[in-house]
C-alpha cells in the first residue's frame, strides 16, 4: 500500500500555477481528511479504495480541469461554498467587492442587490457580514440560483435570498442602497479563454462582446432605475479597464466615481454614487 508520502511525491501536475496545493486538496479530500493531517501523518498507508480515487481525480486535474469543479467546494472570503460547472468559481480578486460594499454603508438595515450571483458567493459573505442588510441575489441560469439557495440553506444565511432574473428583468419596481456584481468582461477574442481553469468555465459567465464591456454598459445604464437616491455601483472589471468603466459611470450621472486596486496593484473594481434630482 503506498503511503501519503509516496502519493504527494509522485504525483505530477507540470500545467498547475500550483502543484503542490492541489496535489494536497485532492489527496486529502480523498481520504476525508484535511491538508494539515497529511504532514502530521505522512507514513499513514492510502486505502486502495482511496488511492484509486484519488489517481481519477488527479487524472481530472491533468486534463486541466479545476480543483474546485472537481471537488465540488471553494473557499470565498470566510465562507465554504459549493460550486458546480454551470457557475464561475470564487476568486479571491472577487473579495475586493465585499471589501468595498463593508466600507460604504452603515450597519444598520438596507437592501442590497448582487447582479450574476452564481454561487451567491458576493451576497452571502455580506450577509454573513451584516446581519441588518438583506441581500438579493439574481442570475440568469436557473441552476446557479438553485446552487447559490442550496450555500444559503447550509449556511443558514436568513437575510439573503436569490431569484431568476436577467439582470434587472425581475426586478420592476426594487430600489437598492447597493448593487454590486462581478458580471463578464472578457473579450471574445481574449487569448486566456483558451488557458487554464477558464476554459471549464461557461462562457456566458466570462465573455461580453468584443471589447467585454457589453454586460457593463447595460448594468450602468439600468441601474439608476434601481437605486435609491444616493445609492453605490460596484463593478468588478478586468485589470485594463477600469479608465473605460469609470468614463461610462460618469457619463451615466454617477458621482463620487473611482476604481480600487487589488493585492497585485491592478485596479480590479470600479464604483460610483447615483443621486437622483
Amino acid at each position: 500500500m503506498p503511503s501519503i508520502h509516496d502519493l504527494l511525491n509522485r504525483a505530477e501536475l507540470p500545467d498547475s500555477p500550483t502543484p503542490r496545493l492541489d496535489v494536497e486538496l485532492l489527496l486529502a479530500a480523498a481520504l476525508g481528511k484535511s491538508r494539515s493531517y497529511l504532514h502530521t501523518w505522512p507514513e499513514r498507508e492510502v486505502g486502495a479504495e482511496q488511492a484509486v480515487r484519488f489517481a481519477a481525480d488527479l487524472t481530472r486535474r491533468q486534463s486541466g480541469e479545476p480543483v474546485a469543479y472537481i471537488l465540488g467546494q471553494q473557499g470565498f472570503w470566510n465562507l465554504e461554498l459549493d460550486v458546480a460547472p454551470h457557475t464561475l468559481i470564487p476568486r479571491p480578486d472577487t473579495e475586493l467587492l465585499v471589501e468595498a460594499a463593508l466600507g460604504l454603508l452603515p450597519t444598520t438595515s438596507a437592501e442590497l442587490l448582487d447582479l450574476g450571483t452564481g454561487t451567491g458567493a458576493i451576497a452571502l459573505a455580506l450577509a454573513a457580514e451584516r446581519p441588518a442588510w438583506h441581500l438579493t441575489g439574481v442570475d440568469r441560469v436557473a441552476d446557479a440560483v438553485a446552487l447559490a439557495e442550496r450555500n444559503r440553506l447550509r449556511l443558514q444565511l436568513n437575510n439573503a435570498a436569490f431569484c431568476q432574473s436577467h439582470w434587472f428583468s425581475a426586478l420592476a419596481g426594487r430600489r437598492y442602497r447597493l448593487i454590486v456584481s462581478n458580471p463578464p468582461y472578457i473579450a471574445a477574442d481574449d487569448r486566456h479563454l483558451t488557458q487554464g481553469d477558464v476554459r471549464f468555465e461557461p462562457g456566458s459567465a466570462l465573455v461580453a462582446g468584443v471589447d467585454g464591456l457589453d454586460d457593463i454598459r447595460q448594468i450602468i445604464e439600468q441601474a439608476p432605475g434601481y437605486l435609491e437616491s444616493g445609492g453605490w455601483l460596484l463593478l468588478e472589471h478586468g485589470f485594463e479597464q477600469a479608465a473605460a468603466v469609470r468614463e461610462l459611470l460618469g457619463l451615466r450621472g454617477f458621482t463620487a466615481v473611482a476604481s480600487r486596486r487589488d493585492l497585485g496593484g491592478h485596479e480590479r473594481i470600479s464604483l460610483g454614487c447615483f443621486n437622483h434630482e
